[in-house]
């Protein structure tokens, strides 16, 4: 599995994504914010001074029964107390205005990184997930928000920790120079051993995350693919592997539970200690009369205050262990996204022609197992020539595809292609974005503006009105998949593409699931509208072939990379091949 530990690397990775923000356009907010933050720390700290005489002076008038005394000190007990409120609520908000701002820009950086090609695409792959990162989705929308907020926090309860330690500590040193050293030695103590007992559990809740987010895939599946699984009978299948995910998510959680038993064992007597040392080493100086009473409640106060600022390692140890996790996780999503943006991971060069498509030297590798799937590919296809994609090499073709379309990159040579907006694809398995039909329908292509005339006219077009109908019109948003058949979704694709009127079309099995005379119709309009188009099928005698009429050559991707070029009764051969008897032309 891919992972960074939180090591030299890591950590400089973790500090380069709070560079980034302070460096941003929302990075003068920020420091603004936390500016105000370390001053709010600075008031509630001092108030907190003033506050442990001011009960001193209080304990000491109640125990002394000076009535004057005692309500003198109760009003300033109350002020202090409405001062504290006012300074804690005022930086809660800033924390969390803070917080807000800089999940929001982070989660934008890990947006845009991740939809930039290929990173989305490579990061789903069988190659990328089996390094371990899976679960994208879940480290941009949770631990993105986790990582913010916790990161504040503790940035917070750190700078609260070094300025409670200097402000009480010469209160307690003033006290008693060793209650000041007893708190020094036993926060060092009680640091040490909870990083022995507990450390096991940044491993235990990085995995945890990921198994967490493992089953809930799991059961977002069933939902997806409910009618499938209803018509194939796969019940049974499918609640063995969501058991067997969960009883992973509850055999790790276990281990966490025995680790913070062990850990809580420690933590909870380290915890009582701290009201009890400083009373008992306190109340002999009450006793032979050199302090008054209310120095033990002051010391008790300060000892507690400074304990918890020496001890933010034992009293935040879990809270710090699912932290370190939620940053591996996000350092390891950062890292893998750079690893897909390298420009080295692809051998092939891309050059841009509207007015053709060419190989060149072309040799196409498998991304599971490296063997060739395309060798030395070299040949030009101009626009105007219809080309089908022949071979009984599924796999092949899937790649030739994909190389073409710009997201294969396990090959060498060059590839020449039109420019984006002059070059569509249209997979096998129709795919509609989610929101309206018309957002659906309406090329991506820079300065294509498609009107609502040219909209309803093609839909008219491929007989889809009887739909627009029934799906509530163009501005209805749907969940596609469920709303149109696999045929309508298809013939919507086939809507983008008029409507686009791009130079050349790639698709895939253009007569898998459509009446192979309407897949006719739709490649005549094609030609129609001047769009070359190359169908990746198969064609000779079989139900489902391609009738070859439809094309002016073929393509034939043959067995261990092999290929071969028919057009108009000539055919120039690939690697390997043998010479053929010339075929006469297509009628």
């Amino acid at each position: 599995m891919l992972r960074i530990p939180i090591n030299e690397q890591g950590s400089g990775l973790f500090f380069q994504l709070i560079r980034n923000f302070v460096r941003s356009p929302s990075g003068t907010q920020a420091i603004a914010l936390f500016g105000l933050l370390i001053a709010l720390l600075f008031g509630l700290n001092g108030l907190n001074i003033l506050n442990s005489y001011v009960g001193r002076d209080f304990m000491s008038a109640l125990a002394d029964r000076n009535v004057p005394a005692y309500l003198r000190q109760a009003s300033i007990y109350t002020a202090v107390f409405a001062c504290l409120t006012v300074v804690a609520v005022f930086l809660r908000y800033a924390e969390e205005r803070l917080g807000l701002l800089w999940r929001e820009w982070m989660t934008r950086q890990f947006l845009d990184l991740y939809l930039r090609y290929p990173s989305y695409y490579r990061m789903n792959d069988s190659l990328i997930k089996s390094t371990g990162m899976e679960h994208a989705d879940q480290r941009i929308a949770e631990d993105v928000r986790v990582f913010t907020t916790t990161t504040l926090s503790f940035a917070l309860m750190l700078l609260n920790g070094t300025f409670t330690a200097l402000a009480f500590s010469g209160v307690l040193w003033s006290i008693s120079p060793r209650l000041f050293l007893v708190a020094v030695v036993y926060a060092a103590f009680g640091s040490y051993i909870t990083f022995r007992l507990g450390h096991r559990l940044i491993d235990l809740n990085y995995t945890q995350l990921d198994k967490e987010a493992s089953f809930r895939s799991g059961l977002l599946h069933v939902g997806e693919r409910a009618e499938s699984i209803a018509l194939l009978n796969r019940e049974e299948r499918m609640s063995r592997r969501l058991y067997r995910q969960f009883d992973a998510v509850v055999e790790n959680f276990h281990q966490i539970i025995l680790v913070n038993r062990r850990l809580g064992f420690f933590t909870t007597g380290y915890n009582y200690l701290v009201q009890v040392i400083p009373i008992l080493l306190v109340a002999p100086l009450f006793i032979d009369g050199e302090a008054e009473f209310g120095v033990i409640t002051q010391s008790a106060a300060a000892f507690v205050m400074l304990i918890g600022a020496f001890s933010l390692i034992i009293t935040q140890f879990q809270s710090l262990s699912s932290f370190a996790a939620v940053i591996e996780r996000l350092i390891n999503l950062w890292y893998a996204i750079e690893l897909t943006q390298t420009e080295t991971v692809c051998g092939m060069d891309f050059g841009e022609d509207d007015d053709r498509i060419g190989y060149e030297h072309l040799t196409l590798r498998s991304p599971i197992d490296h063997t060739v799937l395309v060798d030395d590919l070299t040949l030009s296809i101009p626009h105007g020539t219809r080309v089908l994609v022949a071979g009984l090499d599924a796999t092949a073709k899937d790649a030739l595809f994909k190389a073409t379309a710009g997201i294969l990159d396990t090959g060498t040579g060059r590839l020449i292609r039109p420019r984006a907006g002059r070059i569509q694809f249209l997979p096998e398995r129709p795919y509609l974005p989610p929101g309206s039909l018309r957002e659906a329908l309406n090329p991506d292509a820079p300065g294509i503006a498609v009107t609502d005339t040219a909209l309803l006219e093609t839909l008219h077009t491929l007989g889809l009105e009887p739909v627009l109908a029934r799906v509530g019109g163009l501005e209805a948003e749907q969940d596609w998949d469920a709303a149109l058949s696999v045929d309508e979704q298809q013939l919507m694709s086939f809507a983008r593409v008029l409507l686009a009127q791009p130079r050349f079309v790639l698709i895939e099995n253009p007569s898998g699931d459509l009446d192979p005379a309407k897949a006719g119709e739709l490649l005549r309009m094609l030609t129609g509208r001047d769009i070359t188009y190359l169908t990746f099928g198969r064609h000779g005698q079989r139900d489902g072939d391609e009738p070859i009429e439809r094309y002016d050559a073929v393509l034939e991707l043959k067995a261990q990379g092999r290929w071969s070029w028919k057009d108009n009764g000539r055919r120039w051969l690939g690697p390997g091949d043998r010479p053929l008897t010339p075929q006469a032309p297509p009628p």
